[in-house]
């Protein structure tokens, strides 16, 4: 049915909803549930109380049928703000007992997904091979990451477990058309990726091991099966199926009716190496409850995977940075979840330990000997000197399409040697404004600052336990203001909350209000990489000695929005001078341009700024 309205709705990764192309703020977690719900059974009536059960499950409050009609009123109000409230609407409808969402079937992309799909085998079945490739690809790249990423309740767990299950299957589909296509490289990094989001699954596993194969790399092929016998028995116990084992069987004998082995490369191994088995996966683990960042994520996914990349061997470059403990690392690894797909030959992640208080940053030719090792490189052909490290690496990455995270930066002069040339994409996190970067490399930048309350709200709540903390109370709002909205400091306090059930939230509340230990309670014994004081110890001392006096005041100051008129009545040195100082501190991401010419300091930092005032007025004395 067409409503007349260019609504279009996305659920294959965080809730999204767009309005005649413009993006529609869909308000908080369980109103874009809500949405959810509604748009995956667009055309349906869904009653109230099944709204209340997908949205809450086995906890529904006496509340959830009036927190239902607000849900609806709220995204009334969004996607159809022109309509007045006697209107009746065009998009969400009221009907007996329930709700419906009026849209077209393909403007919700998970329904435009199962099509695309359906269409692909059915090209498949009628012996169009590069036509099923195209449209598994098309419908593939619908997903942006987690299906209904964000989004609480019963029903957005099910639909995340069923439509994930949809999208291995397709990428067994696509895996199988390639091959029959002959593809068999290229088979090789998407398997990869999908091997990736579920190590388990032995039909994977099979095609990635006769993609190999047919690539010229027998060793290879062995090597993934000996793997996966591993993995079975570790995880399950179990061995791998007898499908699997024949398919080992035929590959170890060279099985003609497999499909001949290509021949191997006639380029010389020192311009092109052996690589490993399967492109290098080595992205650490994500940090769990990533919240927020949809706009920043969508605006970058589109940035690194633009058509026009600037030219022939221009790197995909972006910065990402911001204060301690605003989380960074993180975002960097929720882009390379949504974006790897697109570079399959390989994902790297590099520590710079640029503010690592327990050692010096990494140099370059360390960096680059790690690098090349994990591309392959044996080390008797790697070269001992800086420039012809730097030579090799750039010769061996520039046909491949990489996904390079370079974490903690200190300075552009770190980075640089690291860029590839060619069609890689290269994330940088660091708490300092790498400027250069920016000028010179042409390098996206993305600032990094705390999360809305409203976020930060909400991620408390999911962490510390809903039945413990909900989002819209006081105390959540209190304390995520306490912990300057930063996820680092949320974190460790729901933690802290999560593991005191004995006391009430607001007298656990009070422990975070009093400045003198709040920080130490935003720690985790034993683990400075979890302190938020020693992350801030790194950055502050890092500062040149007029603009760490000038933290000092401001903190002392107790004040959040700063200029420099305000700054200078507050340290007495000239208006120029304090202006120099806020430049380097809003540098090194320690307070935050909020506006022209004025500054704003996180609660936090100035609390850890009032301490250094303290310690420095307590060794004057002395």
């Amino acid at each position: 049915m067409s409503t007349g309205l260019n609504i279009h709705i996305e659920l294959l990764g965080p809730v999204r909803a767009w309005r005649d192309g413009q993006a529609v703020h869909l308000g908080p977690p369980k109103q874009r549930a809500v949405l959810g719900l509604l748009a995956s059974r667009a055309g349906e009536v869904v009653g109230v109380e099944q709204i209340a059960d997908a949205v809450w499950g086995a906890d529904i409050p006496q509340t959830a049928a009036n927190g239902v009609h607000t849900y609806v009123a709220g995204l009334r109000r969004v996607l159809e703000p022109s309509r007045s409230r006697r209107q009746t609407g065009e998009v969400l409808v009221s009907a007996v007992g329930g709700y419906s969402l009026q849209t077209d079937a393909r403007a919700v992309d998970t329904a435009l997904f199962t099509q695309m799909i359906g269409e692909a085998r059915q090209l498949r079945g009628g012996g169009d091979v590069a036509g099923a490739v195209e449209a598994f690809e098309a419908a593939l790249k619908l997903w942006r990451g987690e299906a209904f990423g964000g989004v609480p309740g019963p029903f957005a767990a099910l639909e995340r477990s069923r439509l994930q299950d949809l999208r291995l299957t397709a990428a067994e589909d696509h895996a199988a058309c390639l091959l029959d296509a002959g593809r068999h490289t290229e088979a090789v990094g998407w398997l990869t990726q999908a091997i990736g989001e579920d190590p388990l699954r032995e039909r994977l596993r099979g095609s990635l091991m006769i993609s190999l194969y047919r690539s010229g790399r027998q060793a290879h092929a062995l090597r993934v099966f000996r793997e996966t016998c591993e993995l079975l028995r570790d995880e399950l116990g179990i061995d791998p199926s007898p499908e699997l084992r024949e398919l080992h069987r035929r590959i170890l004998v060279s099985d003609p009716a497999l499909g001949a082995a290509a021949a191997p490369p006639s380029r010389p191994a020192a311009v092109r190496p052996p690589v490993p088995a399967t492109p290098p996966v080595q992205l650490p683990t994500m940090p769990s409850g990533f919240a927020g960042r949809d706009e920043e994520l969508a605006l970058l996914s589109r940035e690194l995977l633009r058509e026009d990349d600037g030219g022939e061997g221009a790197v995909r470059l972006a910065v990402v940075d911001g204060p301690p403990g605003v989380g960074k690392t993180a975002f960097a690894l929720e882009l390379a979840k949504r974006i790897g797909r697109s570079f399959p030959d390989g994902q790297l992640f590099v520590d710079l330990r640029g503010t690592d208080p327990a050692s010096a940053p990494a140099g370059p030719a360390d960096c680059l000997l790690f690098l090349l090792r994990s591309l392959g490189v044996e080390d008797a052909r790697i070269p001992g000197d800086l420039a012809g490290r730097i030579a090799h690496y750039q010769s061996l990455v520039h046909a491949r399409r990489l996904l390079i995270i370079l974490d903690d930066a200190r300075s552009a002069d770190q980075v640089r040697p690291l860029l590839p040339r060619g069609a890689s994409c290269v994330l940088v996190t660091s708490r300092v404004r790498l400027s250069g970067l920016v000028a010179r490399d042409g390098a996206y930048r993305v600032p990094m600052r705390p999360l809305d309350p409203e976020v930060s709200a909400e991620l408390l709540a999911r962490l510390a336990g809903r039945e413990r903390m909900r989002p819209d109370s006081p105390v959540t709002r209190r304390l995520a203001h306490l912990c300057g909205h930063l996820p680092l400091a949320l974190r460790l306090a729901a933690n802290a909350f999560a593991t005191d059930p004995g006391h009430p939230p607001a007298e656990l509340l009070e422990r975070y209000v009093a400045e003198p230990s709040r920080l130490d309670r935003l720690a985790v014994a034993d683990d400075a990489s979890t302190s938020l004081r020693a992350a801030l110890d790194v950055s502050f001392q890092a500062l040149p000695d007029d603009a760490a006096r000038m933290l000092r005041s401001l903190g002392a100051a107790r004040r959040e929005t700063i200029t420099a008129t305000f700054a200078s009545a507050v340290t007495g040195a000239p208006r120029q001078h304090v202006q120099q100082q806020l430049t380097v501190l809003a540098d090194n991401r320690l307070i935050e341009e909020a506006g022209p010419g004025e500054y704003r300091l996180n609660n936090l930092v100035a609390l850890y700024a009032r301490e250094c005032a303290g310690r420095t007025s307590r060794e004057k004395a002395s």
